[in-house]
């Protein structure tokens, strides 16, 4: 692989981990109020604007989901092709929940603005909290099951390859699996503490910047069937 096309491998990785931040930091902490949707949907109706630049970065977030697993999928399929599609059809399916998640997203801040207008009625506080919920549960509980099982696949083919430092590619492996946890626990209707996602959070910026400095070479190897 060339230079060029190994730092493209980078920049996906770069691309990824800053509209996921930028998003997390503009709804997470910008809008949603943990707990209180009243103050939630005043802050959502009150930042149109904000609410619709973080649908638009989660949309942006979404192609570059599938930007990078179409990259990890040229760049690791020598090791074994299908393990490489079966990973990159979990990246277009994480891609897609949360494209779709952005639906809510959009009937939430409609549902807001007129909240607000309408003097904060009760059945629409109760509407706002259905389409806020569903959005998290697709945009982030589902979106993160699909992704930690497209991202061990992809990860254990990095670690085989050895085109980064192992320590790199482990990093990416380990650090999913608590990850994947917390996501099952979440789907079972069980909370369990951030802390458990919080080592994966700077791997990709991590990996991204290495790839671009160091640049990756793949050795020549035979598909495996």
């Amino acid at each position: 692989m060339t230079n060029n096309m190994s730092r493209i491998l980078g920049v996906a990785f770069l691309l990824q981990a800053v509209t996921s931040l930028a998003s997390g930091l503009i709804q997470k902490q910008a809008l949603i109020v943990p707990g209180n949707i009243s103050e939630s949907m005043i802050n959502i109706a009150n930042n149109a604007l904000l609410m619709r630049a973080n649908i638009l970065v989660d949309m942006l977030t979404a192609l570059g989901i599938i930007f990078l697993g179409a990259i990890l999928f040229i760049t690791l399929r020598k090791q074994n092709e299908k393990i490489a599609l079966v990973a990159l059809g979990f990246y277009i399916l994480e891609a897609a929940l949360l494209a779709a998640s952005r639906i809510s997203a959009f009937s939430l801040l409609r549902i807001s603005q007129e909240y607000v207008t309408a003097g904060h009625p009760i059945f629409l506080q109760t509407i706002g909290n259905l389409a806020l919920e569903s959005m998290d549960f697709v945009g982030i509980t589902l979106h993160m099951l699909v992704f930690c099982l497209g991202g061990i696949l992809f990860y254990c083919l990095l670690d085989k390859s050895r085109i980064v430092p192992r320590a790199l590619s482990l990093w990416g492996l380990i650090t999913v699996f608590p990850m994947l946890i917390a996501t099952l626990s979440a789907i079972l209707g069980y909370e369990l503490p951030f802390f458990l996602y919080f080592p994966y959070v700077p791997f990709e910026f991590v990996i991204g910047v290495w790839i671009l400095v160091k640049g990756i070479k793949i050795p020549e190897m035979k598909s495996e069937n």
